[in-house]
């Protein structure tokens, strides 16, 4: 789609001032959703791509993932030995239902930057301890990413500020993980999308049926009944409404999802 209110583009400085932002201005990654609707609020482009962000960096500590990351890159990518949750990098790409021509435009920092419930790079990262670096201003700083989601497309970034990468963990990483997700439609956005991560107990993150991310924690291996209760303390009024699944069908679904993750990691 054509944006007929932009009257400039410019390409980001090789080190972000987002001091120098404007009302009107928009970072631009990969543009799948920006160019998918009017936007008559905007009217300049910062191109973030022009940065050359290394996409994926390893260290000892664990992986850190830049903004401007394509999917493409991330399903493409091949871990170090002893990383088992890397296995979900693909099983969250897929669960974006985008075509080629999606995965190698739309970035891991747009996905979680729109914060739509059903992101699957949210589910991702969230499940995975991620932690944002966030430039703004004031000079960066780092949130994790259940914080950086408050809501369907609200998230916690203050204007001029730009989210950099998410870092995840190698101890997440290297832990054994389970992956769960439904749509409405066998081409659907995910109407509930569920990982679980086997600690000392279980870490269950909960997504898309939620309107932003819960963390479910059990300090050991937990029974049914536990994890059953676990999600009925979620309050009826998290649950996302939409054409992709009524909250009752969405609670529903949780509560089967995360008994699968449950019996898989035991």
């Amino acid at each position: 789609m054509d944006l007929h209110t932009i009257s400039e583009m410019i390409a980001a400085p090789d080190a972000p001032d987002p001091a120098t932002w404007r009302s009107g201005d928009a970072w631009l990654g990969g543009g799948t959703w920006l160019f998918s609707e009017p936007q008559p609020h905007l009217r300049r482009l910062i191109d973030l791509p022009s940065l050359r962000w290394p996409a994926l960096t390893v260290t000892d500590d664990g992986l850190e993932i830049a903004a401007t990351c394509t999917l493409a890159e991330l399903h493409a990518f091949t871990a170090p030995d002893g990383w088992a949750a890397a296995r979900l990098f693909p099983q969250a790409c897929r669960a974006l239902l985008g075509s080629f021509k999606i995965w190698n435009a739309a970035t891991v920092g747009g996905n979680l930057c729109l914060a739509l419930p059903a992101g699957p790079m949210i589910s991702l990262t969230a499940a995975l301890d991620g932690v944002c670096t966030i430039l703004g201003p004031d000079g960066p700083r780092a949130l994790a990413v259940p914080d950086l989601v408050t809501g369907p497309q609200r998230n916690a970034l203050e204007p001029g500020e730009l989210l950099r990468s998410v870092f995840l963990p190698a101890a997440a990483l290297r832990e054994t993980a389970a992956f769960r997700q439904v749509s409405l439609s066998p081409a659907g956005r995910s109407a509930a999308l569920l990982i679980g991560r086997r600690t000392a107990g279980l870490e269950l993150t909960v997504t898309a049926s939620v309107t932003r991310p819960l963390r479910l924690s059990f300090e050991a291996p937990p029974s049914a009944a536990a994890v059953r209760e676990a999600v009925a303390a979620i309050p009826a009024d998290a649950y996302h409404d939409d054409v992709h699944g009524s909250p009752a069908w969405r609670r529903h679904m949780t509560f089967e999802l995360a008994e699968e993750i449950r019996a898989e990691l035991a």
